[in-house]
């Protein structure tokens, strides 16, 4: 192997937060590597999660018509084999573009890219392997470790069965099933088990706890959930499995703690994530991590290792995209002390692709009623507006949690059509400490969506008012 190559910052993993902290430090003149161990850069968010799920919920609507059944009333026949070239085909078109808008990204602010494996050796140093074979030692004195996550595989779930999935395998679709049972309520059960719902798969969905995505205000866990079974499907809530086991020549058994029993052709079990810090010599670079893998880290994302900085899934929640790439540039401005982004913003969106979508920023009423805060609601559904009416949405609705008196916004929540895009609206108010008053100010253009945030505030202070009187 060659001598040491010395470098300002390197970067190992290059998903969100690895590609925007290696690009920041870049940005600014420091020299730059990056290891990446895939054959192509873009991480987990590219390749097997925030895309792939995204895109695959996207054309899923598309082939299938859903939304077009809703509205007109249309019933349509799939062609299940056509469907899965179809999706598969569309997943690829947007993972190949996206690794090679982020490829071009690195080179255009010079981050030399090394592939392989990385291990530290010490603090300040590392080698990347690949095949085995050692091909370059990098030293530095700032590091940012940015490799992700997996999904968690419980030892006692077959998943040598090719019919029992994690969210990583079950993008390599073979065909679309006919009966599934997702294991698992989070974010990742919830959206997969709404794919294969439009696709026409019969789901059953169970979660052990009391509600889908239990961060979730009471109010929309509970709407998706019956949008799910309006359509047919099964939720079971506050069960766990107790086995699966192959019936030979025939389908997956799933047997559940409650006695209840379930056969399907496919099983999805999503059981959280673990850190991807395995093989990284953390022992020798000092860095400590929790039985999963997440690294622990400050609020300036350092690890327990001086100059050693971690941010991405690897850290923990809240493990989105967004907030990955915001960690991955603070923590870098913060090892360089460049006066640019000191702080990721408190005020970050939940988005869920779930069909319906649902999407949240700050506060919940639940946590309002915990913490006895003095607050009121507004609400407002799209069925009761003229876009949401022309895109037949029955299912919308905005929510809206206000201080009182001070009628400050405390939290959003929506369900329904772009309700990841209409979030942005409130979580701007909120950024400025606004009040709902700045809803009725605003001209909204007509028809919109976005207009339901000025009905939502008259419908609270309304509540206000008579709650006064």
């Amino acid at each position: 192997m060659a001598d040491a190559q010395r470098f300002d910052l390197v970067v190992i993993g290059s998903g969100p937060a690895g590609e925007k902290g290696a690009v920041q430090a870049a940005y600014f003149g420091k020299k730059v590597a990056l290891v990446e161990k895939a054959p192509t850069v873009g991480g987990a968010c590219v390749h097997t999660g925030t895309l792939p799920s995204k895109t695959l919920r996207e054309a899923a609507l598309y082939v299938t018509g859903f939304q077009r059944r809703q509205l007109y009333g249309m019933s349509l026949e799939i062609d299940r084999q056509a469907s899965v070239r179809q999706l598969m085909g569309r997943l690829r078109a947007v993972t190949d573009q996206q690794v090679s808008q982020i490829g071009q990204n690195l080179d255009r602010h010079g981050v030399k890219v090394f592939r392989g494996d990385a291990t530290f050796t010490g603090s300040k140093e590392l080698v990347v392997r690949h095949d085995g074979v050692d091909v370059a030692w990098l030293v530095a004195d700032v590091f940012l470790i940015a490799t992700g996550s997996s999904p968690h595989r419980p030892p006692e779930v077959p998943f040598h069965d090719t019919d029992v999935e994690d969210s990583d395998t079950i993008l390599d679709l073979d065909r679309i099933p006919n009966e599934l049972a997702v294991i698992g309520g989070g974010v990742i059960g919830s959206e997969y088990a709404c794919i294969f719902a439009a696709l026409g798969t019969h789901v059953t969905l169970v979660e052990g706890r009391g509600a889908l995505m239990s961060f979730l205000d009471g109010e929309m866990s509970q709407a998706l959930k019956a949008s799910l079974e309006r359509g047919g499907h099964e939720v079971l809530l506050g069960d766990a499995v107790a086995g699966i086991k192959r019936i030979p020549g025939g389908p997956l058994h799933v047997g559940f703690k409650s006695g209840r029993s379930l056969e399907v052709d496919k099983i999805l079990y999503s059981a959280g994530r673990a850190g991807n810090t395995a093989g990284l010599g953390l022992d020798a670079a000092g860095v400590k991590a929790d039985p999963r893998g997440r690294i622990e880290v400050d609020e300036h994302f350092r690890t327990s290792a001086p100059g050693i900085y971690a941010a991405g899934d690897v850290i923990g929640n809240p493990a989105l995209a967004s907030v990955s790439m915001e960690q991955g540039r603070v923590g870098v401005c913060h090892a360089f002390g460049f006066a640019y982004k000191t702080r990721v913003s408190p005020i970050n969106p939940y988005g869920i692709y779930s069909i319906p979508e649902i999407s949240m920023v700050g506060a919940t009423e639940e946590e309002l009623k915990k913490a006895g805060a003095s607050y009121e609601v507004g609400r407002a559904r799209f069925e009761d507006n003229a876009r949401g009416q022309i895109v037949g949405d029955r299912d919308g609705l905005l929510k809206l949690l206000f201080e009182v008196p001070s009628k400050r916004l405390l939290g959003v929540h929506v369900i329904g059509e772009r309700a990841t895009e209409l979030i942005h609206i409130g979580q701007m108010v909120m950024e400025f400490g606004g009040t709902i008053d700045k809803f009725i100010d605003c001209v909204f253009n007509f028809p919109t969506l976005s207009e339901v945030y000025k009905y939502a505030a008259y419908d609270g202070l309304g509540r206000l008012a008579r709650r006064a009187g």
